[in-house]
């Protein structure tokens, strides 16, 4: 699809007589994207050689000095890196795989879960990321890396950070974050170790953190009975702490799918989330065309590559609680106040100009917008959003059908067992359904919605330790 010049004026983004610095910012945003717009002299082009070069260039001769902050978030680096190869459509040798098997191994602590490095206490966020990584370049036996993971002591370290109210800390002694749960649901899914005692009330947690604008926040304020023998916590007031934000949004819903198997039957004790609500959140935050339709995290803020996924990502996961962007609740159904929709609820081929306009750093790398630096994160995040504009995977009934006809019973909880795995790996992408703004070249891999990994990662590592062997795709899945 060719690039086509931009003629209409450049409407800014509305603002009062009162100038403040947020004001000031964003008319000063939008006049450096304004010089980035695509015409059809210049279409977009993902330089994919360029990243390729950055990321060897960190994976191989070290991050630049200014990542020393990072000490305690390697296996982030490792994960951002890794990943961004993946998205790319870059394969690794077989010594480059082991020598980050080594590394992340060296970052399990010996009572369970993955430290920010060797040597480093255990946390949520660090766990997911050196399990994700552990998926891209991991493999069953001897130093492969997945079975060294001792899924039995993670268990009991997750279960350590259980908070009465269904929430978790990050680590010990530490804060309970939205951003965390969504971490430990991840691992615990993707190694087999999810049960009911272990999200105990998290569904109603995650709920309780859905702000009065239809977003996420980090946490919730629990309300205990004024009797203290024993103090009871109460359903109600359950306040949301902070605003609605795009990580959080994104850790909250993609939560909140992975906790459906284990939602109580009856209406009375269900929790529920204000699905129309959040449609309307997730819309609002991709920019009006002088903003290039990046995504921002928050309201009224700046838009910013990494929200690329954050926010266009968590759209791929609207089908997975009922919302289909061709038949949103109508006011007749259920009172919803807007029904304004189209085949898709965000502008797909504008977030991708954006990440190839806005978001790639001449040098290599990917940036949350110009002039700044490229970076690990924002290289991946914007690469994850590119695929989440290009690719629309959605659960899909044959693909379900086929995992489940090659069902094995192996172990305990058979039932439940199936279902998270089926409801996990069901993902895929209808024939013709793609969308690449600037021609095949610029193509990059699917990737899963809820574990940000490529389906073919997350089915080989959810196949080993669920004991399941994948069965190929048939050509066209509904």
């Amino acid at each position: 699809m060719a690039a086509t010049t931009i003629t209409t004026t450049m409407h800014p983004v509305p603002v009062d007589a009162f100038p403040t610095l947020t004001s000031t910012t964003q008319a000063e945003t939008e006049k450096v994207l304004r010089e980035h717009m695509p015409t059809a002299d210049k279409p977009p082009t993902l330089q994919k050689n360029p990243h390729l070069q950055f990321l060897i260039r960190n994976f191989t001769q070290g991050m630049p000095s200014r990542y020393m902050s990072y000490d305690a978030s390697q296996p982030w680096l490792l994960f951002w890196t890794l990943q961004a190869f993946s998205v790319l459509q870059i394969g690794m040798d077989p010594d480059t795989k082991q020598r980050a098997i080594d590394m992340l191994l060296e970052c399990q602590h010996p009572d369970g879960g993955f430290g920010g490095g060797p040597k480093q206490a255990p946390h949520l966020l660090p766990t997911y990321a050196a399990v994700c990584a552990l998926a891209i370049v991991g493999r069953p036996g001897q130093n492969g890396g997945w079975d060294s993971i001792d899924r039995k002591k993670m268990y009991n370290f997750f279960m350590s950070l259980k908070q009465p109210d269904g929430s978790f800390l990050v680590s010990q002694h530490s804060e309970v974050d939205t951003r965390g749960i969504y971490c430990l649901l991840v691992v615990a899914t993707l190694l087999d170790i999810i049960t009911p005692e272990l999200v105990e009330g998290t569904a109603h947690f995650i709920a309780s953190c859905q702000t009065y604008e239809g977003g996420f926040s980090s946490t919730s304020q629990p309300y205990y009975s004024a009797d203290p023998s024993p103090a009871n916590l109460l359903p109600f007031p359950r306040p949301a702490l902070g605003e609605a934000h795009g990580g959080y949004t994104f850790c909250g819903l993609a939560s909140w799918v992975m906790l459906q198997p284990f939602l109580p039957s009856t209406s009375t004790t269900k929790p529920s989330i204000d699905k129309n609500k959040l449609v309307r959140w997730l819309v609002q935050m991709q920019g009006v065309q002088a903003e290039m339709g990046g995504f921002k995290g928050r309201t009224n803020k700046l838009v910013d590559g990494c929200y690329s996924w954050w926010v266009g990502g968590a759209f791929g996961l609207l089908d997975s609680i009922g919302i289909n962007p061709t038949s949103v609740a109508t006011p007749e159904a259920d009172g919803a106040d807007w029904v304004d929709v189209d085949d898709s609820l965000f502008n797909r081929k504008a977030l991708q100009e954006y990440i190839l306009c806005a978001g790639q750093h001449p040098a290599g790398g990917l940036r949350d917008k110009p002039p700044k630096h490229a970076d690990a994160y924002h290289t991946l995040y914007c690469l994850s959003g590119l695929s989440a504009a290009q690719h629309k995977l959605s659960p899909s009934s044959s693909r379900r059908k086929q995992l489940a006809d090659a069902w094995v019973q192996v172990g305990d909880n058979m039932e439940l067992r199936q279902r998270i795995f089926l409801d996990s790996l069901c993902y895929s992408e209808e024939e013709g359904t793609d969308t690449v703004v600037g021609g095949a070249a610029n193509r990059v891999n699917a990737t899963h919605p809820i574990f940000n990994l490529t389906v073919t990662h997350t089915e080989a590592i959810m196949g080993h330790f669920y004991g399941q062997t994948i069965p190929q795709k048939t050509t066209r899945l509904s």
